[in-house]
């Protein structure tokens, strides 16, 4: 028999639970007819004294009994004085507490939110409440209203109502009628929304499945998807025929498509080694341009110092080394090319090297400036040269463009940095867009020194920047290869190149700095790993447990980062009376938590902790710890790894994440003083040896794998790489044409 549906109006009393990510929740409800009861549903942003009109359906939970299952709401904002001090003392306006809302409700009575919403400039009549902080309540108000009606209106529609703050970062109040104007909007990357939720949302809106919107988004989210697999363009009979499949439309409708793209500047279309590619137009550009400025610097010889020989020999002297003949051969090559790659693995001396460039770089009276792609990747390299070193971001003074919602760079061709040699670590970070940014930032004679390890895991981002340029052939490069005898002694060092070389790890050595813990079950590797951190490496080691990086090659299954950080968080930062927290989602965030950034954000303004500076900009893989979580401000406080403290409003919590525990590839970069790596069952383009070596050169004094021995067998032997679409290699290797 049918349940028939039934409509309740009341207003919320308490909420029980709250999920901020999808907007469902569990509420207390006092009906108009008296009685209380329990509402679920997606009811997305509730705050108690909300007056709503319910519909739905009655219920039972085995566990919680009868409850009301809502499918569709109305919002009624309360209009009795009571309601409204009830719904303004639930803090629901940032800035209003308890008593500020008995003091506003007193004074404008059912007429409060009206004021606030429409006349602001009369909360500031009121002791307490300035103009500034009177129209700073006023716009949250607005703002709140105009997200809730926004996610609502996603809710309603089938679609992700994370969705609404981009949205409305971006149209404000116009959101709704923006998307319902074009609904393919929101496939743009930005937004983050799936081709198929838009889709269907599209089509329910009378979207003809030919309309031109449609074909035209999505040719556009096909090339945008891949960007996320590293491709920066593809071969454009995959791309239409990926596209006839995700529409079901026919080829001639997808290349008129094409024409429109290519006609609108929306795409760009080439030819190269014989095949015709599709690329997004910035990232065509990038690909030409650092082809072509390498090439001129390659070029562009600069003018040696007549006494080289004997600035190489101070250079020695300073340092008390004799450098190895690949070193010396590294350190000339800076002096005597524009741009030159160094290259190696663990071992090798890379650092060694990159110290002696700096060295005669000085003597040479070069203004030079030393940068790495990530925040912890320059703490690692400033720590190790005992100079200032900074990330490409900063270095370039990345920050947001308001107008273009888009991150642009100070520092470019129009406006080059005050430098005369630039060295960058880490280069295999380095992704295709980035290293564009930096070329567009170099004064024109500058020198250009791009240290790294090809086999390290490729850049995040689209291109495989540093193995293009080694493979082209066309950049002079110095590759380290003698291990140096120190470096011997660790088998860490030994394991990696074994990995590298295809020779699986020495596993039974107990004395060393390469330890393996073989375990039978994925709870038990779990349960390792916890007393690890807790106990036995701070009791045993002096090894404390901010010093310790958990990895694994996955965030998903039990081994994964996802549950371990709900595991570590529980054994090294439990609940605790003087620790304010805040939840959101499954996510509960604390005070002594570690963190990471996991989006670049351009206008997250952070200070020195020292008081000595500030700026804008936290970043991808930036790390620290919670200090504060404050509820009356809502706002959370993070002391990153280098020095720099942020503030983040509540809303602004999905771009961190627990980092007890992180994936190798979040881990680029990044040196730890001991990482615990999982060897577990998962996929095998995780489980590869690239993610093997990735994770094991993580570790500076002390690695120790978790697991199952046959995992690391598999992963040695996997040595498939993910193929990507580029053609800087092929772009360098083309001979300029002849006037």
């Amino acid at each position: 028999m049918e349940v028939q549906q039934e409509m309740i109006r009341g207003s919320v009393s308490a909420i029980v639970y709250q999920n901020e990510e999808n907007g469902y929740a569990v509420l207390r409800f006092d009906t108009e007819g008296g009685e209380t009861i329990t509402v679920v549903g997606t009811i997305p942003m509730t705050n108690v004294g909300e007056r709503l009109v319910v519909a739905g359906k009655w219920s039972r939970h085995p566990s919680y009994g009868r409850q009301f299952e809502a499918e569709f709401l109305e919002r009624l904002m309360p209009e009795s004085a009571s309601g409204i001090q009830a719904f303004l003392s639930s803090r629901a306006v940032k800035g209003i507490g308890a008593v500020m809302a008995k003091r506003i409700v007193e004074a404008f009575g059912v007429h409060a939110l009206d004021v606030i919403e429409n006349d602001p400039e009369r909360l500031a009549t009121l002791p307490g409440i300035s103009e500034k902080k009177a129209q700073e309540m006023s716009r949250s108000f607005r703002r709140q209203v105009g997200i809730r009606r926004l996610i609502e209106f996603l809710s309603a529609h089938n679609l992700p109502t994370e969705l609404a703050l981009r949205l409305y970062r971006v149209y404000g109040e116009m959101a709704v009628d923006a998307i319902r104007d074009d609904p393919y909007l929101l496939t743009d990357s930005f937004f983050g929304a799936t081709f198929g939720q838009v889709d269907h949302f599209a089509i329910s809106l009378g979207v003809d499945g030919a309309d031109e919107r449609r074909v035209e988004a999505g040719i556009c989210f096909e090339l945008s998807h891949n960007l996320n697999n590293g491709h920066v363009f593809l071969p454009r009979n995959k791309l239409a025929a990926a596209t006839e499949g995700l529409l079901g439309l026919d080829r001639a409708t997808i290349d008129e498509g094409f024409l429109r793209l290519q006609e609108q500047g929306r795409i760009a279309l080439d030819r190269l080694a014989g095949m015709d590619i599709c690329y997004l137009p910035e990232l065509y550009e990038a690909e030409v341009y650092v082809a072509e400025r390498l090439r001129d610097m390659v070029n562009d010889a600069p003018k040696l110092p007549v006494d080289l020989a004997r600035l190489l020999g101070e250079v020695q002297a300073n340092r008390k080394i004799a450098y190895a003949r690949q070193q010396l051969e590294a350190i000339t090559a800076a002096a005597e090319h524009r741009v030159v790659l160094v290259t190696g693995g663990p071992g090798t001396g890379k650092t060694t090297t990159l110290d002696g460039i700096l060295d005669l770089f000085d003597r040479m009276k070069l203004k030079s400036l030393l940068a790495a792609p990530t925040g912890r990747a320059a703490k690692r390299l400033s720590d190790l040269t005992g100079r200032e070193a900074s990330t490409i971001h900063r270095l370039l003074e990345a920050q947001f463009d308001p107008e273009s919602g888009a991150m642009v760079f100070t520092h470019n061709e129009d406006d080059p940095l005050d430098v005369e040699a630039v060295v960058v670590d880490e280069t295999s970070m380095v992704d295709l867009q980035l290293m564009q940014s930096l070329l567009r930032a170099l004064p024109p004679r500058c020198r250009l020194v791009l240290v790294g390890d090809p086999d390290q895991l490729p850049s995040v981002g689209p291109g495989n920047v540093f193995s293009d340029l080694i493979r082209s052939g066309v950049l002079p490069m110095v590759r380290l290869t003698e291990i140096f005898r120190q470096a011997r002694e660790s088998l860490i060092v030994m394991n990696a190149h074994a990995v590298n070389q295809g020779q699986l790890p020495q596993l039974t050595v107990k004395d060393r700095d390469f330890f393996f813990l073989k375990r039978r079950t994925a709870e038990s590797v779990v349960d390792t790993i916890c007393d690890l951190c807790d106990r036995r490496l701070p009791e045993n080691m002096g090894i404390p447990p901010a010093e310790i990086q958990i990895l694994s090659p996955t965030r998903k299954q039990e081994t994964g980062t996802v549950n371990l950080n709900k595991r570590l968080q529980a054994v090294l930062n439990p609940p605790a009376p003087n620790k304010a927290e805040r939840q959101r989602g499954e996510t509960v965030f604390r005070e002594g938590d570690r963190v990471m950034q996991i989006r670049n954000n351009y206008d997250i303004v952070w200070k020195r902790t020292d008081g000595l500076g500030s700026g804008v900009g936290v970043f991808n893989g930036d790390m620290g710890v919670i200090t504060t979580i404050n509820h009356s401000t809502e706002t959370l406080t993070v002391v990153f790894d280098d020095d720099r403290t942020a503030s983040y409003e509540f809303d602004m919590l999905s771009e961190l994440e627990l980092a007890y525990a992180m994936t190798v590839h979040k881990s680029q970069g990044s040196e730890y003083r001991a990482v615990i790596l999982t060897a577990w069952s998962g996929s095998p383009y995780l489980l590869s040896r690239s993610i093997l070596y990735t994770a094991i050169t993580r570790a500076r004094q002390m690695l120790i794998i978790v697991g199952d021995e046959s995992v690391i067998a598999q992963m040695t032997a996997n040595d498939r790489q993910q193929r990507r679409y580029s053609g800087l290699k092929l772009r360098l290797q083309q001979r300029e044409p002849e006037a």
